[in-house]
């Protein structure tokens, strides 16, 4: 793994856990293995350069994974399997591992640009989600809507178990979004008769 991805690497890990402001660049280094002049050849704004692009790579990486569930199961089985995602996260780290693009849209004090990173990727999130909605025959205000409430539902959730040490939240959010989504596009993921798209 080349410097650069190693960095970027450690620092979407560091985020998820410390936050932006407890992720050092000392610590940065240790973690990723790379000398200090490594890190400002591959990131000459330095630590906050560094941090804007791991929330972009993080986002597309949770994006793309957005793309290939609900390409593969459908709207229902893909929320169901997301979530499921977030709950192997939060409970095999004991809660330490949260999300690192709302670690980073918090972190606005220490990395100004990170957290207008985390603003598009949570926008690009739903956008994606809405166009597998409207694939799925949800008209396009619902589908918008939809997407809103599921990224918002469950990024959300992930702070409130990480805050209680409990998987409870998520799965309650999960339960309310599944009867959400099955009035839109029926248990199978196609939409159902009695709510048609507009």
């Amino acid at each position: 793994m080349q410097a650069r991805d190693r960095l970027v690497s450690s620092a979407i890990d560091l985020i998820r856990r410390n936050g932006v402001a407890g992720t050092g660049l000392s610590l940065l280094l240790d973690v990723s293995g790379t000398a200090r002049r490594s890190l400002y050849l591959n990131f000459p704004g330095g630590k906050s350069e560094l941090i804007a692009d791991a929330t972009l790579a993080a986002g597309r990486y949770t994006g793309d994974a957005i793309d290939q569930l609900a390409a593969a199961l459908g709207p229902v089985a893909a929320v169901r399997a997301f979530v499921a995602v977030w709950r192997e996260t939060l409970t095999g780290s004991d809660f330490l591992s949260g999300c690192p693009i709302v670690a980073a849209a918090l972190g606005r004090s220490a990395a100004d640009r990170a957290a207008d990173n985390a603003g598009a990727v949570f926008i690009d999130w739903q956008q994606r989600l809405a166009t597998h909605l409207e694939a799925a025959d949800v008209g396009r205000e619902d589908a918008t809507q939809l997407a809103s409430v599921t990224v918002s539902a469950v990024e959300g959730a992930i702070v409130v178990c990480q805050a209680t040490k409990s998987a409870e939240p998520l799965r309650h959010v999960e339960d309310a979004l599944i009867a959400l989504y099955e009035l839109k596009v029926g248990p199978t993921g196609s939409a159902s008769e009695s709510d048609p798209a507009p």
